[in-house]
C-alpha cells in the first residue's frame, strides 16, 4: 500500500460540519502535520479519511 502524502491544495465545496472526539497525541500529530505543510488542520483531516476509505480492506 502506498504512503500518505498530504496535498496542499485540497478545497471542496461540498463539505458537512462534524464534531469529532480525538485522543490528544492524535490531535498534536496532525496539527503537526498541518503547520509543517502549511495547510489547515480540516484539510489534514479530510486527506487522512479519504486515504483511509481508498485503502480499506472489504473483507
Amino acid at each position: 500500500m502506498d504512503k500518505l502524502k498530504i496535498k496542499k491544495d485540497n478545497k471542496s465545496n461540498d463539505t458537512i460540519t462534524r464534531t469529532i472526539r480525538m485522543c490528544g497525541s492524535t490531535f498534536d500529530k496532525i496539527s503537526e502535520l498541518a503547520e509543517k505543510n502549511e495547510i489547515s488542520f480540516n484539510s489534514v483531516i479530510n486527506q487522512i479519511i479519504e486515504y483511509g476509505l481508498q485503502n480499506l480492506d472489504d473483507e
